[in-house]
Parts: C-alpha cells; structure tokens; sequence
C-alpha cells in the first residue's frame, strides 16, 4: 500500500489517500481528486519529487489543460517539500507501535490521524489566487 498525501500550505490541512501502486494511473487520480478540491479558476502549485511516475505524458497533457503546475524537487532534496515534515507525527500518531492486521486497519488508523490533525486549530482562510499544494 502507498499513500498519497497532499499539504496545503495556505490552509494548514494534509489530506491523503491510499493506493496499491505507484502508477501513473494512480498518480493521475490522485491529481484529478486533489483538483477537485479547489475552485477551477484558481492555478494549483504541486510541489513533489522527480519520480518519472509524477511526469508522463498523459500527466503532463492533463496538467496543460487543467491550471495545474508541477514544481520538480531536485534529486535528493526531499527536505524542500513542506509535506515531509508533516509525515513524521502521522508515522507517530497514527503507526509507531501498532500491528495492524491488515492494509484497512492501517489505513482507517492513517485517516483518524488527519481529521484530528486538520481539525486542531481554526485555519486561516487562503489569501491568493493561486493556491500552493505540496505532494508527495
């Protein structure tokens, strides 16, 4: 199982899915759904790795037609996404010392962890037109 997870930055919220692979199929509907969450006018800004899933053509296609940018983290610099500190309290919170018996118990643990996190501090409403989206 892989999650994907998505940090608006001007919101303070992380959202996230769960997927069985890595796959540009995959990869294109986490995008398509994460689109789906913001108003069309506004350009979205995904911030993410350089894995070549992330980058096809039909990704790539879709983003042109879509007011969708892709912002490519260098090879090693994970540390430039927003996202990956965001990773290490749900790690904490929602997987250090379980044993989950299987990928849906671990994934209902992973989506407790994020309606708690989200709903922890009333959020600042997004001051700009365009909206920045950190993905990994």
């Amino acid at each position: 199982m892989y999650f994907f997870g998505a940090y608006d930055v001007g919101q303070d919220m992380l959202w996230g899915l769960p997927y069985e692979h890595q796959t540009q199929g995959e990869v294109l509907d986490f995008f398509i759904l994460l689109r789906q969450r913001y108003p069309h006018d506004q350009r979205l800004y995904i911030v993410l790795d350089n894995r070549s899933a992330h980058t096809t053509p039909a990704i790539l296609e879709w983003v042109r037609h879509h007011k969708v940018t892709l912002v490519l983290t260098p090879t090693y610099s994970s540390f430039l996404n927003r996202i990956e500190c965001q990773f290490t309290p749900l790690k904490k919170f929602a997987l250090s010392g379980s044993n989950p018996r299987n990928h849906a118990v671990q994934v209902a643990a992973i989506l407790r962890y994020l309606i708690y996190r989200n709903q922890l501090k009333v959020k600042p409403k997004a001051r700009h037109r365009d909206v920045r989206v950190n993905l990994c």
